[in-house]
């Protein structure tokens, strides 16, 4: 059972939640703070998906996002009333796997939550590796000469697509498609940037280059 959980203060909103992804056969985690969504993020290892508002009581969802990936890769929704772009910018920075604004239909949320933990369900069945950097896939694991690198679900996934179209030049709207579902309204061509700047950040180095923006157009896996 896929445990989920739920950081929003208003009581009535996260009740909700709970009781629509418990009929959907999902294990909930209710809080209303980010001090009690520490302790269950702490006391539970088996947290599957975090659904997190940005305003709360005692600080904002994006501080906990941020403590919550220095210490374990777990998909991240948020679910909040703050639209502003660089808000949205930020949540995706982070490496939120989506950003939903209130209000927002629970039907829709139901299959976001889906989708997202069929993701990081998949079993890529392969690897990748050139001597610098090893990507295995079967255990969603990355190396980089023989330590560990971490990245976001959202970076795995990227590094995934463009592994498995090496060679190929991916347009704008193939990589948002792929990565986003074309449904957020607020993921664009600069979201998808910035994604991609800090994969490279992680992966590259002055003698290993992988990605090449292809000004205009996309992006491209150089190597083979």
């Amino acid at each position: 059972m896929k445990q989920i959980l739920i950081v929003e203060d208003n009581h009535e909103l996260n009740q909700g939640l709970a009781y629509a992804l418990e009929k959907e056969k999902y294990k909930v985690w209710s809080v209303y703070s980010l001090g009690e969504a520490k302790e269950i993020f702490t006391a539970e290892n088996i947290i599957d998906l975090v659904l997190l508002d940005v305003n709360l009581p005692d600080g904002e969802g994006f501080e906990f996002c941020s403590w919550m990936k220095q210490r374990k890769e777990i998909p991240v929704l948020f679910l909040t009333a703050r639209d502003l772009e660089e808000d949205v910018l930020k949540g995706y920075e982070l490496g939120a796997d989506d950003y939903v604004t209130k209000p927002f239909s629970v039907n829709i949320l139901l299959k976001k939550v889906s989708v997202i933990l069929k993701r990081n369900m998949e079993n890529y069945g392969d690897f990748y590796e050139d001597g610098f950097l090893k990507v295995d896939f079967d255990r969603a694991k990355i190396e980089i000469c023989g330590e560990e690198c971490l990245v976001t679900p959202t970076e795995f996934r990227m590094l995934r697509i463009f592994i498995k179209h090496a060679g190929q030049l991916l347009t704008y709207s193939q990589l948002l498609e792929q990565l986003w579902d074309c449904e957020g309204r607020f993921v664009d061509k600069h979201t998808l940037a910035v994604n991609i700047n800090r994969l490279r950040k992680k992966i590259e180095n002055k003698e290993h280059k992988y990605i090449s923006n292809v000004y205009g157009m996309g992006y491209q896996w150089l190597k083979k």
